[in-house]
């Protein structure tokens, strides 16, 4: 009777069908909430008109999604290290799916606010867990590579909004960019069928069919029987799985994940939110300030790919740290205007800088702890995260109320890019769990003979 070693198994592999598979659905879900994300910003102009809404209204109603978020992260991402990650991928997905459907029937602001928070829970909880499943499984050298791909999605469904805003907008009206989101409703069946639960969770529960049968496909080549023996070992848990991201030297670490996480994501749903209506007060049309956000996006996915396959080679910190920094430089240049191409760079490096460095922060944070508390570690950092990314769209709606001068609007972007920056300084690379620990990964130890 041999043993198994799940963990040095999934490590080992070499990308094939099974991690593909994986990589696309995850892709799929990424690329919707990255599509919610932007789609509030791509009707804001309409809205204010539509509903008469003041800049600080319209800021105070695209919190309301952000609330839930930062609840629907910490929820789920702490209960996905109970009842595994499969199962709150799926509710999650059909939770934002369906409430941001639903956006697109609301009458008047509360209703559609009220949508927007309960769509929020979903897509709070969605981001953590896909990113853990997604660390779970990849090969050890390819893990942020992977990642990022993923994220990529993200801004892929950044630049659908905007473009369906330019065309169905002016013929469906605004509602019809929200109806499109109803579109992963119909997948959800074939998703849980093919999507793998996380090895550990499935020691855990002593499912070892399940787990044996994901590995044959991790590994195609690799024998294995059902009466192999399956070794655990066991990390140190606690029945607060919080508690766990203050533990073995990591509360520093913790501590400032949260602050680039606020930083970032006030920058990202901040320009997202705002940066059409920032454009149009820069004397550009709509359609002209939609682009924009294509161009933001786009240069999110070029950064996104170009550093995560760096951080696989160099190191995720050596990577960021310049990367908030030049999205600071970035924004407070954009305020100052110049040529069309110049501005349209500009967004680009923001894009890359911003969303780009929020995809890759996640990746890293997903190696840095535990799988065993990797959920609520994300899930806890988007939680904190969506407190900064509550205060972008009432930062930029209160700046735009006292009519300062446009550069200052970017330059308050641009600050918490530095303080990110700093932050991630700070973490101390020795005790991340990718370095400490890669013989233990999964919680097991295991040997294929």
């Amino acid at each position: 009777m041999a043993t198994i070693n799940s963990t040095e198994i999934i490590a080992n592999s070499k990308f094939n069908r099974f991690h593909l598979g994986l990589l696309l659905w995850s892709f799929f879900i990424i690329s919707f909430d990255g599509y919610d994300l932007v789609v509030y910003g791509t009707v804001v102009p309409t809205l204010i008109e539509k509903w008469n809404l003041s800049p600080v209204e319209a800021g105070a109603i695209g919190t309301y999604g952000l609330f839930g978020m930062m609840f629907g992260a910490i929820l789920f991402g702490t209960l996905a290290d109970r009842i595994g990650r499969k199962n709150v991928i799926a509710i999650t997905l059909v939770l934002f799916s369906f409430f941001t459907f639903l956006c697109g029937f609301a009458e008047t602001p509360t209703v559609f606010s009220t949508f927007r928070f309960l769509a929020g829970l979903g897509l709070g909880g969605i981001m953590p867990n896909v990113i853990a499943l997604l660390t779970d499984y990849a090969p050890k050298t390819m893990r942020s590579m992977i990642v990022s791909i993923v994220l990529c999605g993200y801004s892929i469904g950044g630049i659908l909004a905007p473009l369906l805003g330019i065309f169905l907008m002016p013929k469906f009206g605004w509602e019809s960019i929200f109806w499109f989101a109803g579109l992963p409703l119909l997948l959800v069946p074939f998703m849980y069928k093919q999507l793998p639960e996380t090895a550990s969770y499935l020691i855990r529960t002593g499912k070892k069919e399940k787990l044996i049968s994901a590995l044959t496909k991790v590994s195609p080549g690799s024998k294995f029987n059902k009466h192999d023996e399956i070794v655990e070992i066991k990390l140190q848990e606690t029945k607060v799985p919080i508690i766990g991201l203050f533990k073995e030297k990591r509360a520093l670490s913790t501590v400032m994940f949260w602050i680039a996480f606020f930083s970032c994501l006030l920058m990202v749903y901040g320009l997202n939110t705002w940066l059409p209506k920032l454009m149009i007060e820069a004397g550009y049309g709509l359609n002209s300030s939609l682009t924009f956000l294509i161009t933001l996006q786009g240069g999110a996915i070029i950064g996104t790919l170009i550093i995560g396959r760096l951080c696989d080679k160099y190191g995720s910190k050596k990577m960021l740290i310049p990367m908030y920094a030049s999205g600071a430089v970035a924004l407070t240049l954009l305020g100052f205007g110049g040529s069309s191409f110049l501005i349209y760079l500009l967004v680009a490096i923001a894009g890359a800088a911003t969303i780009g460095a929020q995809n890759i922060v996640q990746a890293y944070v997903s190696q840095y702890y535990p799988p065993n508390i990797r959920s609520t570690a994300l899930g806890m950092a988007s939680g904190i995260g969506r407190l900064g990314g509550m205060l972008g769209p009432l930062l930029g709606g209160f700046l735009l109320s006292v009519s300062l001068p446009i550069h200052l609007n970017f330059i308050a972007f641009a600050i918490p890019g530095l303080i990110a920056a700093a932050a991630l300084a700070i973490i101390p690379v020795r005790h991340a769990f990718s370095n400490e620990n890669d013989n233990k990964s999964e919680s097991i130890t295991t040997n294929v003979s």
